[in-house]
């Protein structure tokens, strides 16, 4: 059994990103479950140094997502939190360390595990146009080198665009955001222009927060562009004229 384990930034924002996932999965013929009592990793407590009350929303992620044999997240972010983060923050605790160890490695974005765990880089979706990525800063630190990347170039009729400068940050960063908020509008309104300058009919990325933070952007310009989710682009729920 696959559980989704499904962001705070999806769950309030974009539901469209989980339901894709839902669909992707369900295509593919995996047996999925939502288990309605996930709430946030903790990964805003945890980057604002609140390690103690980090604590408690990761204690209640490993409760609800112990049982399963896969966790597959929309979220290089969350993903991140629960693979290298948990391990820090349970370092001290041995029963809960073994724990996290355990439900970190079963824990898997959703490119890296379509394409790494079940080998599959041609999900059968169609886009007429020309697709770009934007890649969040924690495709990095989960050693995700161009997964993203192969699920796109295999969508039948679109033409990869390899976005310039598509790994700098986009200025999200959680709190980031919200304590500089004008160098974090600053670095969206840079990632903005890259898209302009690329040219690409739609531009995707793998993270809600990348999303929000340059679709704000993007909204104050007065853009009628807008960024949206791999799992959108690859559940055939993007067409072209869709994404402005």
């Amino acid at each position: 059994m696959i559980a989704l384990f499904i962001p705070c930034l999806v769950d309030q924002f974009y539901p469209e990103i989980g339901e894709s996932v839902a669909d992707i999965l369900e295509k593919l013929g995996l047996e999925i479950d939502y288990p309605e009592a996930q709430t946030c990793c903790g990964l805003p407590f945890f980057n604002m140094g609140q390690w103690e009350a980090a604590e408690r929303p990761a204690r209640h992620f490993l409760d609800v997502f112990e049982g399963f044999e896969a966790i597959v997240t929309p979220s290089s972010s969350c993903a991140a939190m629960v693979k290298h983060y948990y391990p820090r923050l349970f370092e001290k605790d041995g029963a809960a360390l073994e724990r996290a160890l355990a439900i970190g490695a079963r824990t898997h974005e959703l490119t890296q595990y379509l394409v790494n765990v079940l080998k599959r880089d041609d999900l059968g979706a169609k886009f007429e146009g020309s697709v770009a990525c934007h890649r969040s800063c924690h495709l990095r630190e989960l050693d995700a080198a161009d997964e993203a990347d192969r699920l796109i170039r295999n969508v039948e009729g679109a033409r990869f665009i390899d976005l310039p400068r598509a790994d700098v940050c986009c200025g999200f960063g959680g709190a980031f955001s919200i304590k500089f908020p004008v160098l974090s509008g600053a670095m969206g309104d840079g990632k903005c222009e890259t898209f302009d300058d690329c040219g690409a009919d739609c531009v995707v990325t793998t993270d809600a927060g990348c999303m929000l933070q340059i679709n704000g952007a993007l909204h104050r310009r007065g853009s009628r562009r807008r960024v949206r989710h791999l799992a959108e682009l690859l559940a055939g729920r993007i067409q072209p004229g869709d994404e402005r």
